[in-house]
């Protein structure tokens, strides 16, 4: 699984700090111009791995994003969707994982050929490790082949 730091996707690191001061983390930003209009996709967790995200967590980042996207867009229409990771959420990306610590996860270890289940306890730049019943693995990135939440 490739590591790409969240840092470097486009108007992430501008929009973080309006996600984190509602007390949630910003997972995915996906901004894309098309034809004088903008489509903005954001995926919000809560900082509480136990805490789901509702209607109401959405609208509240949605009012929020939408006046700081429109300020660094200009005044383009902006057409923007906020919805929670849900409970079955495919890691697209390596850096993703530090933003769900506690939570369940289920990952396919290629050195292994089997998925390994756990909470995840920490992250680096080049794997995550994950805390078992009686034990914690380190698990290297590059091993990844897929992993899911739940």
């Amino acid at each position: 699984m490739e590591y790409i730091p969240l840092s470097e996707t486009p108007y992430y690191t501008d929009c973080v700090p309006v996600v984190a001061g509602l007390g949630y983390s910003l997972v995915e930003l996906r901004v894309v111009r098309h034809r004088g209009s903008v489509r903005v996709t954001a995926v919000i967790a809560d900082r509480d791995p136990s805490a789901a995200i509702g209607l109401g967590d959405c609208a509240r980042v949605h009012r929020a994003l939408a006046l700081r996207l429109e300020a660094l867009l200009g005044n383009e229409e902006i057409a923007m969707e906020v919805t929670s990771p849900g409970t079955d959420r495919v890691i697209k990306n390596a850096a993703e994982f530090a933003l769900f610590p506690g939570r369940q996860v289920k990952v396919w270890d290629r050195e292994a050929a089997d998925w390994i289940l756990g909470a995840i306890a920490g992250t680096t730049d080049t794997a995550v490790v994950l805390a078992g019943e009686n034990d914690q693995r380190t698990i290297p990135f590059e091993h990844i082949a897929k992993a899911k939440l739940g």
